[in-house]
């Protein structure tokens, strides 16, 4: 294993009450852990804000958490980050390792997800792969499914979270 090539700061080293408290809760949700959040620590005005825009992206908002899981791991398999992938929401207990693979795999046809998130797996995929797809047309479908709020709450999650975790993977940290 390689070693970061920006080393976590020491826990006794942060001493900024509301990064301990993000830190803190982020270590309570275990996405991210300590390898990111006492790395990201070493800018302590961007850790807060960064932190903060991660938990309420992927622990809060109107749009499942458990879907969320799901294309976070499959946004951190598909920008190559070992780190993100390998690490799992407490918030999602009894999701699989089966059903979050089949979340990057042929889910259009599998019965573990509504048509509601087979269309949310879908703007994550595309959005990367073919983001000439994501179109009127598509946006359309999506309302069929969510309101505008959600679709806006997915596509900034899934924005934010595919660039982080594609700078991450230059880092290299270790998850666990």
């Amino acid at each position: 294993m390689n070693a970061p090539h920006i080393p976590p700061a020491r826990a006794e080293d942060i001493r900024d009450p509301e990064l301990q408290a993000l830190i803190a809760r982020c270590e309570e949700l275990g996405v991210p852990d300590t390898a990111f959040t006492h790395t990201l620590a070493r800018v302590p005005e961007y850790a807060k804000a960064l932190l903060k825009a991660m938990v309420v992206s992927h622990a809060e908002g109107n749009v499942d958490h458990r879907l969320k899981e799901i294309i976070r791991v499959q946004l951190a398999r598909t920008a190559g980050d070992s780190y993100f992938s390998s690490l799992r929401s407490t918030k999602t207990t009894g999701l699989s390792e089966e059903t979050i693979a089949a979340g990057r795999g042929k889910f259009e046809n599998d019965t573990r997800f509504t048509d509601a998130e087979k269309w949310a797996l879908r703007y994550a995929r595309e959005l990367y792969t073919s983001p000439e797809n994501v179109n009127a047309a598509f946006y359309a479908e999506g309302k069929r499914h969510y309101s505008e709020a959600q679709i806006m709450e997915l596509g900034a999650f899934i924005a934010f979270h595919y660039g982080m975790q594609a700078w991450v993977r230059t880092l290299t940290l270790h998850g666990g």
